[in-house]
């Protein structure tokens, strides 16, 4: 297939396998022409919509015709990204399957076609989360490639990354990261992973898991979250006290079996690790 042809890349996730809720694709393509989906995208948002000030006035015409950002795309021959393509309606979905098989898109009304210039990519992404909310039908699945962006395997990659993003939202922020950021994310981070594996870093103590992914997106908000805090209602140092809130919300979803989960893990794992002492206290608190 010659490359400038849009072939699509499907980024979909199972748990430790493929693409967790919050992995950021966006900071990768902020670019991209972008289609927010949800449960109320229709196909106007998808295909073309309609001036009906001018179609009443006119009638159908190009003038009249409101482009969506997969139509100019396919014009300008650039890069359309489907954010959280699963979350929209299976029938709604389905209307992308003759851009990706024929490269172009009828407009019936005027008995006209859009046809896809050199350059024209479209990437959609889903997380595990959404997969079974509307399935992909096999069709729409045979024409993406599907491409795997799994959490970070090593804890020293997973607290650069953070430590990385945290720097920067800090600088576009103006809010300075204290000097003690490094030791904290460790400590988020273990919390993230032992946790989110359902076991102490060490493997000796197994633990019940939440229902939430605890992704490295996540553990960059809790970070930046406490930033906040500690700049403008702390000490410019971060604490337990600064972090605890934002990490008890982000692990806490169901306010019943996570709390339950997250006790246990607080009584079991962090009451016994000293250097963790804050963190049991003030997120007892918050619980």
């Amino acid at each position: 297939m010659p490359l400038w042809l849009p072939t699509a890349l499907y980024y979909c996730s199972v748990y430790r396998v493929r693409r967790n809720p919050g992995y950021q694709n966006t900071y990768l393509l902020l670019s991209a022409a972008t289609v927010q989906c949800t449960a109320g995208t229709d196909e106007n948002q998808i295909r073309y919509g309609w001036n009906y000030a001018q179609l009443l006035a006119n009638g159908p015409s190009r003038e009249a015709l409101v482009p969506t950002p997969l139509y100019r795309a396919m014009e300008q021959g650039t890069l359309c990204r489907l954010e959280e393509l699963t979350r929209m309606g299976s029938d709604v979905q389905d209307t992308l399957i003759t851009v990706l098989s024929e490269k172009m898109l009828p407009i019936p009304e005027l008995n006209d076609t859009v046809y896809a210039q050199r350059g024209f990519n479209i990437i959609a992404t889903a997380n595990n989360r959404d997969k079974g909310v509307n399935e992909l039908s096999s069709a729409l699945k045979r024409r993406f490639n599907v491409v795997v962006l799994p959490l970070p395997d090593d804890m020293n990659e997973e607290v650069s990354i953070i430590s990385r993003r945290v720097a920067e939202m800090g600088e576009s922020l103006d809010l300075p990261v204290p000097a003690n950021a490094n030791a904290e994310i460790e400590r988020v981070v273990t919390i993230f992973r032992e946790l989110r594996g359902g076991e102490t870093l060490d493997g000796k103590v197994t633990l019940k898991t939440p229902s939430g992914n605890l992704s490295t997106a996540e553990a960059i908000a809790v970070m930046v979250g406490g930033l906040s805090q500690a700049n403008w209602f702390g000490d410019d140092k971060f604490s337990a006290e600064d972090i605890s809130s934002n990490l008890v919300g982000a692990i806490v979803k169901d306010p019943v079996q996570d709390k339950i989960v997250l006790e246990e893990y607080l009584e079991t794992v962090l009451k016994k690790r000293r250097d963790f002492s804050s963190y049991y206290q003030t997120m007892n608190e918050v619980l």
